[in-house]
């Protein structure tokens, strides 16, 4: 676990709002769907680096889901169908994830060990990232490399 603060970030993206069981198949959808349309969002600094975000406990309905995005510079509007979010400046707990997607939870669950071994509280009220690692290599469809940010204090 790394301990980590990150900057204001404005993000553009897709959301993804279904039955807690089906994220984990609409998802991968919308990476695909965004690495589509990537070329239509304006001042994208990475574009090739999605990010995943989300929060725990969302506690009003504008906040709940996923969102699969890509970090702006600007405040231009976003292409249709697409939202912006603003991911205000953060301290994290960071692990990293490589291999198969379904083994993320088994990653979180020794990050959430961590942080309490730490004596750090977890915020789940608050913007959580994932920022997905563009692989060189072609890899199994279930495959991912991610950096998992849980929003501590």
């Amino acid at each position: 676990m790394q301990v980590v603060k990150k900057d204001e970030m404005r993000l553009v993206g897709l959301r993804v709002l279904c039955p807690g069981d089906e994220y984990a198949a609409e998802i991968p959808k919308a990476c695909a769907a965004l690495a589509r349309r990537i070329g239509e969002i304006p001042g994208a600094v990475a574009p090739d680096t999605l990010i995943g975000v989300y929060q725990v406990d969302a506690c009003t309905e504008e906040k709940d889901g996923y969102w699969v995005c890509v970090q702006v510079e600007g405040d231009a509007e976003p292409p249709a169908g697409m939202t912006a979010l603003t991911v205000p400046a953060q301290r994290y707990a960071v692990a990293y994830h490589r291999g198969p997607a379904d083994e993320i939870r088994a990653t979180y669950a020794a990050l959430h060990q961590e942080i309490a071994a730490a004596a750090f509280e977890r915020i789940l009220q608050s913007w959580h990232l994932e920022i997905y690692i563009p692989s060189k290599q072609v890899q199994p469809p279930d495959y991912v490399e991610i950096d998992l940010y849980d929003t501590i204090r």
